[in-house]
């Protein structure tokens, strides 16, 4: 079985949907920073059968907001002094910036390419989220 040590400091992304650390780690831009981080995938969960982890060491800001558009289920573990200082759980967020591109080509985003792209959540039941600017519709499976 394969162990990967604790943290004394730093971040624990856990139950991350099987399959879903790689998008994860790109969307938060975790390629461009200097800490060391471990990528689980496939791990087995009791919860879910199968999940990834992605362990962060060092204290960092992740921006929840695109945890919580790309699973909502994860769970975010602070460390500090190899303890579990706080459990954050995250929820579907209200708006998101430049996390999903609108594809319409008459969007104003698509001419006016330094405006941000800002999708604002229309139906938190099916994920939708729809363009501020031109009301166009992105579901979980449009980004």
């Amino acid at each position: 079985m394969l162990t990967i040590s604790g943290l004394k400091e730093g971040i624990v992304l856990d139950h991350i949907q099987a399959g879903k650390a790689m998008k994860i780690y790109k969307y938060l831009g975790l390629d461009e920073l200097d800490h060391q981080i471990a990528i689980i995938k496939n791990a087995p969960s009791k919860k879910m059968g199968r999940k990834d982890i992605i362990k962060i060491d060092g204290a960092l800001d992740l921006d929840l907001d695109v945890l919580g558009y790309i699973d909502h289920n994860i769970t975010v573990n602070i460390i500090r002094d190899d303890v579990i200082v706080e459990k954050k759980t995250l929820k579907l967020p209200k708006k998101i910036t430049n996390v999903i591109r609108c594809k319409n080509p008459r969007c104003i985003t698509s001419i006016e390419q330094e405006l941000p792209n800002i999708f604002v959540l229309a139906d938190e039941k099916d994920k939708t989220y729809r363009c501020l600017y031109c009301e166009e519709k992105y579901g979980q499976t449009g980004h």
